[in-house]
């Protein structure tokens, strides 16, 4: 790992928060497979789009090892609201449908500051439902269901796992690699892991501004450390990285879902940053974490 940050360091690349919002995208897709495992060729890879419910067609990409997959897994890709997309969590969703034998359906939802909160939550949820619907239609019938994304996508899939409890939604996991949870930045994860780390403190206030408000941050679709009540949502698996300024909120999360009785299985990787799991070429970590992520949608086949 830090030999990766030196090599970074190295390259001497303007920080995204000094760039455009349409820049730092750029910038983004530029690199998003840098690190990257090879990628791995599926039998079925299929992209289309799908109503959200203002009528917008959103992005979406479906993946499948083959005509039996025992669930599909809605994936909602991290950028901290405002970067990455299909494209740059490609490598990612087709390595968890080949590790798992889940489908990954792979979700575009819209970004800030084109489209500020709580756009993207809703268009997250517009997905699930309509994954929920349409799997017969994508050959899934039968198939259960979960959820989970990484960074802000793993904010996204925390608060559609509180939405389906409420919905009646049924969902066998929700699958958290280092979500954001909570309203402020202020823990001590964020102080000591907020600078040389890859995710800065500066770059979490760039991302937040251009999504939300200040006095709308509490709001516990941005926040889901402020919902209410977190009885009865699906079991969840959190994969967190040491090194991480969210990995306070990371762990704050796993006690909430603890203390209101919900499975909670929790993962540290020791000495690696956020965005770790994008590194499989140069981290074995990032590896095991792909590993354990496909275990834990294995395993939630057995739970009733």
């Amino acid at each position: 790992m830090r030999s990766v940050l030196e090599r970074m360091a190295r390259v001497r690349q303007r920080p995204l928060h000094e760039l455009s919002p349409q820049e730092a995208r750029a910038a983004y897709e530029a690199s998003a497979e840098v690190l990257e495992l090879p990628r791995r060729p599926l039998p079925r890879v299929e992209d289309f789009q799908l109503p959200a419910d203002d009528g917008a067609c959103l992005p979406a990409r479906l993946y499948q090892l083959d005509g039996s997959a025992p669930g599909v897994l809605l994936y909602l890709h991290g950028g901290g609201f405002t970067i990455g997309s299909v494209a740059t969590h490609d490598i990612l969703c087709r390595e968890l449908a080949t590790l798992s034998g889940w489908a990954v359906l792979s979700l575009g939802y819209r970004l800030a500051p084109e489209h500020r909160f709580p756009v993207a939550h809703e268009d997250a949820w517009a997905g699930l439902r309509w994954l929920a619907a349409q799997r017969p239609a994508l050959g899934l019938e039968g198939a259960r269901l979960a959820v989970g994304g990484d960074s802000a996508g793993g904010t996204l899939a925390a608060v559609n796992a509180i939405r389906a409890r409420d919905a009646g939604l049924p969902l066998a996991l929700q699958l958290l690699f280092y979500p954001g949870t909570a309203a402020r930045q202020d823990s001590a994860s964020h102080r000591r892991y907020g600078h040389g780390m890859v995710l800065e403190q500066a770059h979490i206030e760039y991302f937040f501004s251009q999504y939300i408000d200040a006095r709308a941050r509490d709001d516990w679709r941005f926040a889901p450390l402020n919902a209410d009540d977190a009885e009865g949502v699906a079991p969840a698996w959190l994969g967190l990285a040491e090194c991480d300024p969210l990995f306070d909120e990371g762990i704050a999360y796993a006690d909430k879902l603890r203390g209101a009785g919900v499975p909670v299985e929790l993962e540290v990787w020791r000495g690696v940053t956020h965005e770790f799991i994008k590194m499989g070429r140069a981290l074995p970590e990032a590896r095991e974490a792909h590993a354990a992520a496909a275990q834990a949608l294995a395993n939630a086949l057995r739970t009733p």
